[in-house]
């Protein structure tokens, strides 16, 4: 072997080591700043993740929150919020969530179903946290609504699901859309908002 060869192979080795002892400690740093008492199982962090709120957050067997070396794994962190008391997030065996996603239920809850995958810059919210009418944005009551991502759901990157949506098994959402409203089992949607492209893809 070339002397080049064997340089660059413990620079590559060098810098892994470098990075897997960065991250780890990140994981660390923010698992520190984590206030979430309600929490049910565990999860397998590969970037770092704050779990907050009063309410319950609850993973399934083999979740996996982030993706080494992949993008924003080293500048950014996954968000998991239960605001209140009843709020719930509960994401089910095998789902797997990728980099610098945000959710936040504040009250009626949030379901990620079995063996979902999730693209980077994933949002879901359960509510608008403020009212909408102008005069009563900062003392009036949010609307609210559960969100359901059914089994086996694929989402693309930069995907924001709203409160009252329920996406059905095995479906599709293309990358950058917004889901404003339910969408069947075995669809492909996409767009803002989100809109049905194809149906019946599991045939």
């Amino acid at each position: 072997m070339s002397t080049s060869f064997i340089n660059k192979v413990k620079k590559v080795t060098f810098n892994w080591v470098i990075i897997t002892v960065y991250s780890k400690l990140r994981v660390l740093k923010y698992w520190m700043l984590s206030d979430c008492k309600r929490i049910k199982g565990s999860a397998i962090r590969n970037s770092p993740v704050i779990t907050n709120g009063m309410g319950e957050i609850l993973f399934g067997n083999k979740v996996n929150l982030g993706v080494k070396i992949s993008p924003f794994f080293l500048n950014t962190y996954i968000y998991l919020e239960a605001r209140n008391e009843k709020a719930f997030i509960s994401i089910e065996d095998g789902v797997w969530i990728n980099n610098n996603a945000h959710i936040i239920s504040d009250g009626p809850g949030i379901t990620i179903g079995k063996d979902t995958l999730i693209g980077p810059n994933f949002t879901a919210y359960d509510s608008d946290f403020h009212d909408l009418r102008p005069d009563k944005r900062l003392t009036g009551i949010p609307l609210t609504g559960a969100i359901v991502i059914e089994q086996n759901v694929f989402i693309g990157s930069n995907v924001t699901i709203l409160k009252g949506v329920t996406v059905g098994k095995n479906a599709v959402i293309a990358t950058g859309s917004v889901v404003t409203k339910s969408i069947p089992k075995n669809a492909i949607a996409g767009g803002n908002p989100c809109k049905i492209i194809k149906e019946n893809i599991a045939e």
